[in-house]
């Protein structure tokens, strides 16, 4: 069992941001911007690639999850990033489909790991 879904069954505590029925929010742990928060489906899924047609609501719902986070760290207006890591080559540490929101400072140009 992964870490993410340790922290979704309560075995391990995590600062959470928001939570619904379907995902929970919570602030990275080693934070690479002022804000740094995971996005994560409480449906375990590993492989975007192998996601069905069945799970497309859980891709599109991640999204509206992230622009609440946004709206609720106060950064909507100032700018976010989202990343979505796939992968070791990608940076993936955690085989568990997340979604990173990053701001509170400029980002540039340069791409996050």
């Amino acid at each position: 069992m992964d870490i993410f879904c340790k922290i979704i069954n309560r075995e391990l505590s995590a600062e959470v941001v928001i939570e619904d029925k379907d995902f929970i929010v919570i602030k990275d742990i080693h934070p690479a911007a002022p804000v740094h928060v995971l996005i994560i489906p409480k449906k375990h899924l590993d492989i975007i690639h192998e996601i069905s047609h069945e799970e497309l609501d859980i891709l599109g719902k991640m999204f509206v999850v992230a622009g609440q986070a946004a709206k609720k760290l106060g950064v909507e207006k100032t700018g976010y990033r989202l990343i979505l890591n796939q992968g070791p080559n990608a940076g993936q540490l955690v085989p568990h489909l997340h979604l990173h929101l990053l701001a509170g400072k400029p980002l540039g140009s340069k791409i996050a790991s």
